[in-house]
This record gives C-alpha cells, sequence and structure tokens, in this order.
C-alpha cells in the first residue's frame, strides 16, 4: 500500500476528515523528511508505510481527544515535527509554534513548513526553560512526543500553557508508572490530570497512551528551573 492508501484507511478508522491538499502535504512531508534524514539522523522510523502509521496517524490520532481548530499550539521538543507538524497537516486551522533545543532541527523544520505552505507557522530555536518570556502561560495547549519522562515533562510544558488550557503527553508503554511518578510535580506546577487516553494506530497492534493535563491554576514563577536542576531534582 502506498503512503496515501494507509492514511485514507487510517483517517477513516479515526473517523478524522482528509482531503487531497492533506495528502499532498503529507507526501511531500514524507519525501523531504526521507531526504534530510540520510544526512541529519532526524528519525528511526522509515519507508512509506512506517511513517505513515507510526508518525502521520499516531499523531492524527490527537485530533479524536481535543479540538485544535483555532487553538495556540505549542510542540516542546518538536525534533523532526512530530506532533505538530502533522497535527497542522490535518488540521490547517490552528495556530502553531514548533519549539526545539537544536538548531538544525529548527532549519529542517522551517524549510519544511516553506515548502508545505505553512507560512503561519513559527519556527523557534531555544529550550524549553529558556524560551521567550511572552511565549508563558501564552498557548491554549502545549504537546510533546517521546522527550523526557512525565516528571520532568511537565515542568517544561506546563509553564506555556494558560489557565483553563491543555498540556498533552503522548507517551508509550510505562504511561502508567510515568504518571504515578509526576503526580506531585504536576499538582505542584498548576495542573491536573482530566483523562488518560489508549488508543491503537490503525493498521497496526501498536496501543500509546495519551496523558491530557488540564491547567487549572497559574505556575508559580519559579517554574521551570535550569534542565540541569530539573533532571537532578524532579519534582
Amino acid at each position: 500500500m502506498t503512503l496515501e492508501q494507509i492514511l485514507i484507511e487510517g483517517f477513516a478508522a479515526l473517523s478524522l476528515p482528509l482531503d487531497e491538499t492533506a495528502k499532498q502535504r503529507y507526501r511531500l512531508y514524507y519525501e523531504t523528511l526521507t531526504e534530510q534524514n540520510k544526512v541529519m539522523n532526524l528519525t528511526a522510523i522509515e519507508g512509506e508505510a512506517d511513517s505513515a502509521r507510526l508518525h502521520f496517524l499516531d499523531c492524527a490520532a490527537l485530533l479524536t481527544l481535543c479540538d485544535l481548530r483555532g487553538k495556540r499550539v505549542i510542540d516542546v521538543g518538536s525534533g523532526a515535527g512530530f506532533p505538530g507538524l502533522a497535527l497542522k497537516i490535518a488540521q490547517p486551522e490552528m495556530d502553531l509554534t514548533l519549539l526545539d533545543s537544536l538548531d538544525k532541527r529548527v532549519k529542517f523544520l522551517q524549510s519544511t513548513c516553506d515548502a508545505l505552505g505553512f507560512a503561519d507557522v513559527r519556527c523557534v530555536h531555544a529550550r524549553a526553560e529558556e524560551a521567550p518570556a511572552d511565549f508563558r502561560q501564552g498557548f491554549d495547549l502545549a504537546v510533546s512526543r517521546a522527550v523526557a519522562r512525565l516528571n520532568l515533562l511537565a515542568e517544561l510544558c506546563l509553564p506555556f500553557v494558560k489557565a483553563g488550557g491543555l498540556f498533552v503527553a503522548m507517551k508509550g508503554p510505562g504511561a502508567q508508572e510515568e504518571l504515578a511518578e509526576a503526580k506531585k510535580a504536576i499538582r505542584t506546577l498548576g495542573g491536573e490530570v482530566e483523562r488518560v487516553a489508549e488508543y491503537t494506530i490503525p493498521g497496526t497492534d501498536v496501543t500509546h497512551t495519551a496523558i491530557l493535563i488540564r491547567k487549572t491554576a497559574e505556575t508559580p514563577k519559579r517554574y521551570p528551573r535550569r534542565w540541569a536542576q530539573i533532571k537532578k531534582q524532579p519534582l
């Protein structure tokens, strides 16, 4: 099956729309990623089938859990653009910021956004704990996939979320263990676990977990701390 066929079937299984523009953009994203991966080590997932399922459909599944239309979203530790850029293709009516600490990845993201026609996506080179001051509590949603354990990730992501907004952490096996470990951190940072949703990626037997954390109070100003301190003394 081609990438397009897998996406058509997968989006149908998720009960999500997929128009021709989105299909073309996923194709271009895949080809750009594949070409750049030869010199940059952006992803270990390769080939049309695995990329379609384990990248694009995995990310799109978040749209079954939360509505991103018209929302201001930040993807923390975006890497090759997952989940943020894959979500933007599926739901263009979102305001997206891609944040990553490695300059060459940010340049890849910017050139890819240009190629996809996403002039409205901001690609920012900064560590999460050193992001611009106006990012603090400036987003409706923060999303992150496979960046750090949840007790550490919460301190990097929750400060970006405005009161009433959501932080969505994409996790694989062991999510419940991470969640138990992170309960104090989430509470300290002004969050409250709203939902833990398991989903199976269409066309696979791979089950992932999305942890949805509602921002119920402002994050105390002392957070986030420097990364070395976050790692040394997790909340």
